[in-house]
Order: C-alpha cells, then sequence, then structure tokens
C-alpha cells in the first residue's frame, strides 16, 4: 500500500481529472476515498479535520493547496501515474481546458443534452475531447434506448431497443485502439460499447487496459468486475500492483461470494482509509450476507451519524430492521430518507419494506414499482416486490419479478430461492427443488436454503427423506438461527424408526432451547420422546427426570407423564424384586 501523502495526491487530482471529463459517480467516489484518509493531526488544526467519528456531523475541511497540489500535477501539464513498474508520462491538454469548444460542450453534457455536446466536438482532435463526444454520443444513445422501451412497453416491460450508436462508436473507437492513440478514458467508453455488445472477452481486455493505464476510475474498475463472474476469469486479468487494485479485489471478492476474503481486503484498506464510509459500508454489506446482524445495524448506526443524509446502501440497513422486526427505527429510517430524497431507488425500496413489515403488501408493492421506475435494473427492488407478490398469494406476478432479478444478476441467490418458493407453493416441487439448488449452490451458508430444500424433499409427491436428512444437517452446520433442523432431524428418524439418532438429536435441540430459554410444543415433544427412549432402554433415572419436567405443563402431555412415572417405579420395582 502506498503512503497516505501518495494516495491523497494521487486521488485529489483524479476528482478533478473525473469531474472535467462529466464521470461524475468516478469522481464522487475518489472524492470520499480522499476524505477516508486520516490526517496528520500535527500539520492540521482541529478545524481542518475530516468527517468525525461517534459525531452527529460532518465537519469539512478546508486546506491551502500548494499550486503543484492545486493543479494536481508536478509541471508543465504532465501527470505522473505512479505504478510499481512503470511511470507513464500522460499529456493533458490544458490548452483545451481553456478552448471555448470544449467548455460549452460540457456545459451542453452537465444538462444532459449529449448530441449538442457531441456536435460542439466533432471537429476536435485532443484526446480529452474526443473522449466527451465519445462518451455523450453513447450517453444519447442509451437515453435514446430507454426512451423506445418506455414508449414500447411502458417502465417495466421489457424491450429489444437497443443502443444505436453502438456500431460507429466501435468502428472508431477500434481504430483508434490499433493506431495506439486512444486514452485510458476512451478505452473505458470502448469497454462500455463491448460489453454491451457482447463481446465479455474483448471488452475485459480493454477494461484492464484502462485501469492499468489510469488506475483512479472506479467506474472502469466496476465494469471490469461485472465480466469477472467466476474466481478463474478474475485470476486471469493481468492488473499492475496498484493500490486501487486492493479496492477492486475486494468488491469482486464479494460478489463471488468469497466473503471473508473480502473482509480481510477492507479492513486492510481501513489501515490507510481509516474515515472511509464506503469501506464501511462494504463491511456491513459482507456481514450482511454472512448474516451477522447485529454486527451490520452497528455499522449503520455510525455511517448515519457521520453522514446524516447518506441514502446510497441503506436500503440494506433496512432489510436488517426488516429481519429483525425493529418496526420503530425502520418507520425512523422511512421518514429519514423521504425528507432527503424520496425518488430514490433506495428510498423506495426502504418505504416499501416498511409497509412490507406494516403488512401493507399492495402499497410496499407500489413503492417497489416506483423504485424500479426510477431504475429498472434495480435488484434488489425485483427480488423484493417478488417477495411481496408471494405474501400476496400472486404466485405468477412472482414469478416474473424473480425471472427478471436473475436475468439481471444470474448470482442473486435471493430470486433463486423465491422462485422455488414460488413454485413449491403452485405444486410443482420438482421445478421448486430445481431452484433451491440453484440457491443453495450460490450461497451454501445460509441455512434457511438448505431447510427450504429439506422441505422440498419432505413434500408428498417428492418423499425422499434421506436428502432431506442431509439437507437438515447442512442446516444445522450453517447456524440455524431459526432452530429447525435439530427438531425436524430429530422427526425424520423418529419416523424413520431410528430412534437412537432421534434421541441425538432431541437432545441437542433441548439443550439449545434450554441455553436460549424456549418454552413451547417443540420442548413438550422432545421430553416426551426422550422419556419414553429412556424408559424403553431402562434408563430409569434419566426417564423420571424427563418425566417430572412435563408435570410442570398443564395439558394431555402431564397426564402422560403422569402415566410414565407409574410404569417407570413399577418397572423399577419388578426390576428390583423379581416375581
Amino acid at each position: 500500500m502506498a503512503s497516505k501523502e501518495t494516495c491523497r495526491t494521487e486521488l485529489r487530482a483524479a476528482v478533478r481529472h473525473l469531474s472535467e471529463r462529466g464521470l461524475s459517480s468516478a469522481a464522487k467516489w475518489a472524492a470520499e476515498q480522499l476524505m477516508g484518509i486520516e490526517q496528520d493531526p500535527s500539520k492540521h488544526t482541529p478545524s481542518h479535520t475530516r468527517f468525525q467519528r461517534g459525531s452527529s456531523s460532518i465537519r469539512r475541511r478546508f486546506r491551502t493547496a500548494t499550486p503543484a497540489e492545486a493543479s494536481g500535477t508536478p509541471s508543465a501539464g504532465v501527470s505522473y501515474v505512479m505504478t510499481p513498474s512503470l511511470v507513464v508520462a500522460e499529456e493533458y491538454d490544458y490548452d483545451l481546458m481553456d478552448s471555448d469548444f470544449y467548455l460549452l460542450a460540457k456545459s451542453y453534457f452537465d444538462c444532459r443534452e449529449y448530441r449538442r455536446a457531441a456536435h460542439v466536438l466533432r471537429d476536435q482532435t485532443s484526446k480529452k475531447a474526443m473522449f466527451l463526444r465519445f462518451y455523450a454520443l453513447y450517453l444519447a444513445g442509451e437515453k435514446r434506448r430507454e426512451e423506445e422501451m418506455i414508449e414500447l412497453e411502458g417502465p417495466l416491460g421489457k424491450s429489444d431497443s437497443a443502443n444505436r450508436e453502438l456500431l460507429s462508436l466501435e468502428r472508431e473507437l477500434s481504430t483508434l485502439r490499433k493506431n495506439g492513440t486512444i486514452d485510458p478514458f476512451g478505452l473505458y467508453v470502448y469497454g462500455l460499447v463491448l460489453k454491451e455488445k457482447g463481446s465479455e472477452n474483448l471488452a475485459r481486455s480493454v477494461f484492464v487496459e484502462s485501469v492499468n493505464s489510469y488506475p483512479w476510475n472506479w467506474s472502469a474498475w466496476s465494469e471490469l468486475q461485472t465480466l469477472c463472474t467466476t474466481i478463474e476469469a478474475l485470476n486471469s486479468l493481468n492488473l499492475n500492483n496498484h493500490w486501487m487494485k486492493d479496492f477492486f479485489l475486494a468488491s469482486a471478492y464479494q460478489e463471488l461470494r468469497m466473503h471473508n476474503e473480502s473482509l480481510a481486503k477492507y479492513e486492510y484498506l481501513q489501515g490507510t482509509f481509516i474515515f472511509s464510509n464506503c469501506i464501511q459500508a462494504q463491511i456491513a454489506k459482507a456481514q450482511y450476507n454472512l448474516r451477522e446482524f447485529e454486527q451490520v445495524e452497528v455499522i449503520f448506526e455510525e455511517l448515519l451519524r457521520n453522514d446524516p443524509y447518506r441514502i446510497e446502501d441503506m436500503d440494506m440497513y433496512s432489510n436488517v430492521l426488516y429481519a429483525k422486526e425493529c418496526f420503530s427505527a425502520l418507520s425512523y429510517l422511512a421518514h429519514r430518507v423521504f425528507l432527503t430524497d424520496k425518488y430514490r431507488p433506495e428510498s423506495c425500496c426502504i418505504i416499501g419494506n416498511y409497509y412490507s413489515l406494516k403488512g401493507q403488501h399492495e402499497k410496499s408493492v407500489m413503492y417497489f414499482r416506483r423504485a424500479l421506475k426510477l431504475n429498472k435494473n434495480y435488484l434488489s427492488a425485483w427480488t423484493l416486490m417478488g417477495h411481496e407478490y408471494v405474501e400476496m398469494k400472486n404466485t405468477s406476478a412472482a414469478v416474473d419479478a424473480y425471472r427478471r432479478a436473475v436475468d439481471i444478476n444470474p448470482c442473486d441467490y435471493r430470486a433463486w430461492y423465491g422462485l422455488g418458493q414460488a413454485y413449491e407453493m403452485m405444486g410443482m416441487p420438482y421445478y421448486a427443488l430445481h431452484y433451491f439448488k440453484k440457491s443453495v449452490f450460490l450461497q451454501p451458508n445460509d441455512s434457511r436454503l438448505w431447510i427450504a430444500m429439506a422441505q422440498c424433499y419432505e413434500t408428498e409427491q417428492l418423499h425422499m427423506l434421506e436428502e432431506a436428512i442431509k439437507c437438515y444437517k447442512q442446516a444445522a452446520n450453517c447456524n440455524d438461527r431459526e432452530a429447525i433442523a435439530l427438531h425436524q432431524l430429530a422427526k425424520l428418524h423418529s419416523e424413520l424408526g431410528r430412534t437412537e439418532e432421534a434421541a441425538f438429536y432431541y437432545k441437542k435441540d433441548l439443550e439449545r432451547m434450554e441455553a436460549e430459554e424456549r418454552e413451547g410444543p417443540n420442548m413438550v415433544e422432545a421430553l416426551m420422546f426422550l422419556a419414553q427412549h429412556c424408559k424403553t432402554h431402562k434408563k430409569f433415572n434419566e426417564a423420571e427426570v424427563y418425566c417430572t419436567r412435563l408435570l410442570d405443563y398443564t395439558g394431555p402431555e402431564k397426564e402422560t407423564a403422569k402415566s410414565l412415572l407409574r410404569g417407570i417405579r413399577y418397572a423399577r420395582d419388578v426390576e428390583h424384586f423379581p416375581p
């Protein structure tokens, strides 16, 4: 990892370079990481420090920079991109920064008048101007494609409409790449074009060239990540050993469900970016996937204290509050994002979760649909809307929502799980089993998925009890929070006449219920079975203990326990005084 000062200098220059080119998301990401680096307290007064942890407000630092720092370049309009093996001297067209053509085009671009921006730059030959023209044309094509989809199919419909600028852009960018006259930003646009046309292998190579030449464009790294759907594809990348690579690997590991490896990377990055809210949010995401909800809640509470108007990732926080049934906290969060920006997909999903927890499923669906109108590829909205349709018993609509989710991301185990649930409701266990297997393959450490698959095996049509037992065993090994697996294992073994195995699992289940101080029918069932089992095997003292505990209940089990105790005493007398 480079020094803090090196990272700070590089990010400060990157924010300016990316902003000048209209790469707003990448500039925002770089600025957030810049503010995540701890300041040297010997050089800065408290009033110039950044986000203060544990504070309810954000204090921003304002520092007078040296001329070299202010420009972000060492000298003579040349920015030296530091990489481990080489120093790339990249010319930036500072004469163009004062060009009336570029300033006019950029103002049009900022107003989303992409074709006007491209037209202004049609005769400009500098790399910077050519990039903005390419990017403006690409976005103009995307804007028109979205308009056509709405006109033809409605905001949530499917459509075959395509970006009509791709062909001409591919031709021009391909020529520039062959001639060696394309810059890293042009390569980024070329990668976008290739990815949308389905040329994934070439797109991957082009994105690698882009990030190796200019490693601070997080948008390029993000696009590259979407093309690495397997660990083999990730390991095959020939990436320079820049510190930005660690951010990429941490994010890629997370998408590949390597959550512990991702956590290790982010914790390493925190050594430099100790105050980065982005890293904190990603750590929360990894913990969420590991179902460590208590830790996730603590992280998000701290994030909101430091950045009270933050909306990114807050829908994940709402999922945690929903799972824990924290009604008041979820209500407060929904009210908060509604006041901050109610027309954000994340806000709509949070409000949708709020209404779902209240049992108002129709209103919940309305907000999930609103999220999808704002961003039709917003994955969690499709999945959550599918869950709502399942609650409403509208299985056909649920199946459609889940299928849209897996079209967007085939690695979304929640959508596959939802499809399994929907087909199980329709009485089609073979289809349900297929989808449950998909979800378990993607998320093998989630006990809920193993339990769902086991219950599918138990259905009357399948009745594959041995397979169900295997699934329940997996669930028990995956920290079964709902405490279903042990009880079901005991019942299945009892049903199959395996009394020793049944007694083993009933004992384990009883120990767990005692540790968690839980009462209920499962405890009665376990005590009853163990009392009868011990009596049968002449373990009279143990059987008597279980029967005595049953006497504390008021139902029919009390009479059964009394009868068992009489039988135990008679059997004990016969044993000691045979006729």
